[in-house]
C-alpha cells in the first residue's frame, strides 16, 4: 500500500502541517483589540484535547504563549464556583504572578512520531482484548485449548478445527477469530510504518543508544524517546526521574522522615 503524499509546506493549503485550523479573519479580529492596548502580549491556556494548535499559531506570529498543566494550577480549597470567565481571570492573575507551570510543547515532527507510537500501542491493546474475548467465548462453550502456548502454530491449527454447537455460535466464533486476524495485520502495518519513518527522525540516534541497554529493543526504546521528547531540556538525571514520577513520596515532620512508594505521576517539566 503506497504511503500518502505529505501535504505541502504551504500555510494556505487545507492539509498543511503549518495550518493551525484557525480562520485568518477571525484570529486577526480577536488579536487586534489586545494588541492595541498593550506593547507586549503573553497568552496562556490549559493543556487539553485541543493540543498545541493555538500555541503554534501564536508562536508563528511572534507572540508568547504558555500551555499550562491543569493539575499544577493552584486552587483555593473553598472556591466552588467554576466557569470559563472565572477560569480565564484566574489564569491571567496566576500568569502575572508567575505561579503557572507550562508543559513541554513538542515539535510537529516529534508529536507525529509520538502519535504513531500511541496508535501502535492502541492496536496492541485492541489485539489483546480481541484475543481475550475469543478465548473467553470458547471457554464458556467448553472448548478450551490445552496446549503449552497460545497463538502459536499449534494453537492456530486447533482454532481452524473448532466447531461450535450451534450455527449462531459458529458465526460468533468466526467473527471473533477474524477480528483477531485484522488486529494482527493492523499491528504489523503500524510497526512497519514506524520502521520506515523513524530512521529519518532527529531523535533516532537516541533510540539507537537506548537499545544498548540489556532487554531494551527498538519498540521500547522508540516509545520511551517518543513520550519523553527532547531529553536535553533536563539539566540532570534527578529532573528526569521527577518528570516520570520515579521519586519516593514523603510524609515527614520534625525529626521523623517517612518515605513511601514512587509517585508514578508524570510532571509537566523539569523541576
Amino acid at each position: 500500500m503506497p504511503r500518502p503524499t505529505p501535504p505541502p509546506n504551504d500555510p494556505s493549503h487545507p492539509c498543511s502541517s503549518d495550518r493551525s485550523g484557525l480562520d485568518s479573519a477571525t484570529s486577526t479580529s480577536w488579536l487586534a483589540g489586545p494588541q492595541a492596548k498593550a506593547a507586549r502580549l503573553v497568552f496562556a491556556y490549559e493543556a487539553g484535547p485541543c493540543g498545541y494548535v493555538l500555541h503554534r499559531y501564536l508562536s508563528r506570529k511572534g507572540l508568547d504563549c504558555l500551555v499550562v498543566a491543569p493539575s499544577l494550577i493552584p486552587k483555593r480549597p473553598g472556591d466552588k464556583v467554576k466557569n470559563d470567565r472565572r477560569d480565564a481571570v484566574e489564569i491571567a492573575r496566576l500568569l502575572r504572578s508567575g505561579d503557572l507551570t507550562s508543559v513541554y510543547v513538542p515539535s510537529i515532527e516529534d508529536e507525529a512520531i509520538r502519535d504513531l507510537c500511541r496508535a501502535r500501542d492502541a492496536a496492541r491493546v485492541t489485539l489483546k482484548d480481541a484475543k481475550l474475548r475469543l478465548k473467553s467465548f470458547l471457554l464458556r462453550l467448553g472448548l478450551n485449548y490445552v496446549g503449552r502456548a497460545d497463538w502459536n502454530d499449534a494453537h492456530r491449527r486447533y482454532l481452524a478445527k473448532v466447531v461450535c454447537p450451534t450455527p449462531a455460535q459458529q458465526i460468533v466464533f468466526q467473527e471473533s477469530l477474524r477480528a483477531v486476524d485484522e488486529q494482527v495485520e493492523r499491528l504489523h502495518r503500524l510497526e512497519q510504518e514506524l520502521l520506515d519513518l523513524v530512521p529519518s527522525w532527529r531523535l533516532y540516534p537516541m533510540v539507537e543508544a537506548l537499545q544498548a541497554l540489556r532487554g531494551v529493543q527498538w519498540i521500547v526504546a522508540l516509545t520511551v524517546v517518543a513520550e519523553l521528547g527532547d531529553l536535553t531540556r533536563f539539566g540532570n538525571p534527578r529532573q528526569l526521574a521527577a518528570f516520570v514520577g520515579l521519586i519516593p513520596s514523603e510524609y515527614s515532620s520534625g525529626d521523623a522522615r517517612r518515605q513511601g512508594s514512587c509517585q508514578r505521576t508524570w510532571k509537566s517539566g523539569p523541576e
